[in-house]
């Protein structure tokens, strides 16, 4: 039997994040509202041995519950820390959330966690899940367990949500499985392909078309709220930034300028947008309040500056700027001001983006005729790259700053982007579904 990981600190965390009440969700009665705690020594370097059994059901219930366990085994496998154990492998049933288990039955196969579920369908129509992981060596609960109830039809959702608990619970750390990302759907030839805005959830289920292709858009960015986008669009002749109401409240350009517009970003609080205006050979950064429509210029001067981002603060700002010659990342105050450059190695950066933890910022490199994507802190230190390729571009974070998704493009005349994902240490390099070529991702943050 192979020996467990040691287990030494103790880790709250709070299961509010996952099963906050609200209109699709909300905790099923009788469930408990303690934290979840598992006690955990160290990151995770080989994946976690994981037994999920079939999920107990009513007989109404059952198709669901088949579809839950699945988007959680897909979600908890695809990230590369969770290896979930082959169902031939287990000696026993999982039995009852209320029950027990037969830990014995699951230390044989090596496995360290055990998720038991069952769910019904209530006199309303809706169903109602519950929940519970258990430390298999420990012989003990973790936590008191989990519970769910929404409208059948968002089963997955459920299955989403369990696997972000169970990966709270084992990691101390957020998932991101209960996300979704925006993208720029591609058709057609490569010289003359039809773009969409599309959004999916984040394993490629629910596709839905924002715009119809009826003109070139590119750069979806979802607010912080995760309500609406920003996005590029030749509608009008000139690219402008367009702002879309995913909430049903349509979409408008915002403002009228007489230049071309790029790379829309939103602030944290979601009361402005960043973006980069040209004005004859000139490109700076700008900053729109939604409210108020006021523009406020935040670097001048005869270099390209473009690809702003906020720090999650709000406090601060990194961009691309060929003020030194080639494209470097430059950071500054949110309010302008005096910028500090931060990358200093070989090669051109571009396209940097702040990750949701504050620690790094993600970017594109192109050296020695290939593209990267990498990483480096926000001093410009430790820099990293993660990927290489013909065409690595456009990195976005997943909601806990973790994973990175950035498409991927292949030479010659039937090159096409893909979105492709890795683990911000480089791990776990694998294809992001889509349901064909796609470029430009944008990741949600954590869905209420």
């Amino acid at each position: 039997m192979t020996a467990r990981r040691p287990l030494r600190s103790l880790l709250a965390v709070s299961l509010a994040a996952l099963a906050a009440a609200g209109a699709l969700f909300a905790p099923a009665p009788g469930a408990a509202q303690e934290p979840l705690r598992i006690e955990i020594t160290e990151g995770v370097i080989e994946p976690m041995p994981i037994a999920i059994p079939a999920f107990a059901a009513d007989g109404g219930s059952s198709a669901y519950a088949a579809e839950i366990r699945q988007v959680v085994v897909d979600d908890l496998a695809g990230s590369g820390l969770f290896r979930v154990i082959d169902q031939s492998a287990y000696l026993a049933g999982a039995g009852s959330v209320d029950q027990r288990p037969d830990f014995e039955n699951w230390r044989v196969i090596n496995a360290e966690a055990l998720g038991v579920s069952e769910s019904a369908l209530t006199d309303d129509g809706r169903l109602q899940v519950r929940f519970q992981l258990w430390d298999v060596f420990g012989a003990k609960p973790l936590g008191d367990g989990l519970g769910l109830r929404a409208a059948p039809g968002d089963a997955r959702r459920i299955g989403h949500k369990i696997a972000d608990a169970i990966h709270l619970a084992l990691t101390g750390e957020p998932g991101y499985f209960d996300s979704r990302v925006a993208f720029v759907a591609e058709s057609g030839p490569k010289g003359a392909r039809q773009k969409r805005i599309a959004i999916m959830d984040q394993d490629g289920a629910n596709l839905r078309y924002m715009t119809d292709g009826g003109s070139l858009v590119l750069s979806p960015q979802f607010s912080p709220a995760g309500d609406s986008l920003v996005y590029i669009s030749w509608g009008t002749g000139a690219p402008k930034v367009v702002y879309q109401d995913l909430r049903g409240g349509g979409s408008e350009v915002l403002g009228s300028f007489p230049s071309m517009s790029f790379s829309p970003k939103f602030s944290p609080d979601g009361g402005s947008v960043l973006m980069s205006l040209t004005d004859g050979a000139n490109t700076d950064i700008y900053s729109m309040s939604l409210a108020s429509r006021q523009v406020s210029r935040l670097t001048s001067g005869p270099a390209i500056e473009t690809s702003p981002d906020y720090s999650p603060d709000g406090s601060q700002i990194v961009f691309e700027s060929d003020a030194g010659g080639n494209p470097q990342l430059y950071v500054m105050s949110a309010g302008g001001g005096a910028p500090r450059r931060i990358s200093f190695g070989e090669g051109a950066y571009g396209t940097p983006v702040w990750s949701p933890r504050g620690d790094l910022i993600a970017f594109t490199k192109q050296l020695g005729g290939r593209f990267h994507v990498g990483v480096m802190r926000t001093d410009g230190s430790n820099e990293r790259l993660l990927t290489a390729s013909f065409l690595d571009e456009g990195p976005t974070w997943s909601p806990n700053g973790r994973v990175l998704m950035f498409f991927r493009e292949s030479p010659g005349a039937d090159g096409a982007p893909q979105l492709w994902r890795v683990d911000a240490n480089g791990r776990n390099l694998r294809r992001a579904p889509t349901p064909g070529a796609a470029s430009d991702p944008s990741w949600s943050p954590l869905l209420p």
